[in-house]
């Protein structure tokens, strides 16, 4: 059966309240489209968690820093909806731009703190898009549950938040990353690298793997921080953007594993910034 794809708030809505009179629950994942294998992975706990599993898809214009970005972002939506088929989703709601921000749209959503590190000094204003259009799906949808990958951690993080500090009543749901078989963190950026470049991004992961195990084993943090900056330039890394430890309730800055803790790199390679970070 064709899963039906929604663009209007109203018919969304219509599908909830039939499902909230039954007493049935729903799980959302939020995307931009350009789904792999972690997405799916997020659709696949949401099965087993919700009697009911609604995927958005929106790229978001208010979370790029750059026009460049937002127009070479991946527009998938047909190969997107095939991958779904299998998974049996209720539906996929692809909002029109003007169910989401109408004409006159005048409100942002914005967190102190958490956003104010890392991705935040990055790429301003990212965190306030996420945060908007986030809270806008969670109420539209009135979803009890939402579903979101550990490899964006920092977004993670101020989605739940979020949520918290608005009184939204969902429980946003961490999942694993789903990474290719070098260890490469599964993102919708990857497909632009070249495949040297591929290759080499391959080497990130098993670098952070092998300096959280020298933390635990009770090397202090800067002069592991230093090496793999040293490293990451000898691979043609263009540029570091910051690689870090913090703990992994608050994101404060750690400078030994005194508590658990995430390392946290954004790096740019082959004109591809890429992210990721492992807990230690």
């Amino acid at each position: 059966m064709t899963t039906p794809i929604l663009r209007r708030l109203d018919d969304l809505r219509a599908l909830r309240r039939d499902w909230m009179l039954k007493g049935e629950t729903l799980g959302l994942v939020p995307t931009m489209g350009a789904l792999h294998a972690g997405h799916l992975s997020l659709v696949e706990a949401a099965k087993s968690a919700c009697d009911h599993v609604v995927v958005t898809i929106f790229v978001n214009p208010k979370q790029f820093n750059s026009p460049e970005d937002l127009a070479n972002y991946p527009r998938t939506e047909h190969e997107d909806a095939e991958k779904l088929a299998p998974f049996g989703v209720d539906a996929i709601y692809v909002p029109d731009p003007d169910q989401i921000y109408p004409e006159g749209y005048a409100t942002t959503v914005s967190l102190s703190g958490i956003t104010e590190v890392m991705e935040g000094p990055n790429r301003p204003g990212h965190f306030e898009g996420v945060a908007t259009v986030v809270a806008k799906l969670f109420l539209q949808s009135g979803a009890d549950q939402a579903f979101f990958g550990e490899k964006d951690y920092q977004q993670l993080m101020v989605v739940r938040r979020m949520a918290r500090d608005l009184d939204i009543p969902i429980e946003v749901i961490g999942c694993p990353t789903v990474r290719e078989p070098s260890g490469l963190a599964m993102s919708s950026r990857n497909m632009r690298l070249s495949p040297a470049a591929t290759e080499t991004a391959g080497q990130l992961n098993p670098m952070m793997e092998a300096a959280a195990d020298r933390l635990r084993a009770g090397e202090d943090y800067a002069p592991l921080e230093a090496e793999m900056r040293a490293r990451l330039r000898d691979l043609g890394f263009s540029e570091i953007e910051y690689i870090d430890l913090r703990c992994a309730e608050d994101l404060a800055t750690m400078t030994r594993l005194d508590r658990p803790a995430r390392m946290l790199v954004a790096a740019w390679l082959d004109g591809v910034r890429l992210i990721d970070n492992i807990a230690v």
